[in-house]
């Protein structure tokens, strides 16, 4: 926690939140550096939102493809 953290509970609390949905030291930065700029704060959550989302339809994905194969494998040996 840094000095401006301390005496602005709101900013600590934000900034760890952002930690806790892990964006990057860099993304904090900028979301802190927009402060009073909603719209642009808005921006920027929902195109981390979007990223993460893609992330997860890939592993879901891949979740598919093995299961899949599994099944394939266990149908085979009937």
């Amino acid at each position: 926690m840094n000095k401006s953290e301390k005496t602005n509970p709101y900013a600590y609390t934000v900034t760890q939140n952002l930690i806790d949905a892990g964006c990057s030291q860099a993304m904090v930065k900028k979301f802190m550096e927009l402060q009073g700029q909603k719209t642009e704060q808005l921006d920027l959550l929902s195109c981390y939102r979007q990223r993460l989302l893609d992330k997860l339809h890939l592993q879901e994905h891949r979740i598919d493809c093995l299961d899949y194969l599994i099944y394939r494998m266990e149908k085979n040996n009937h």
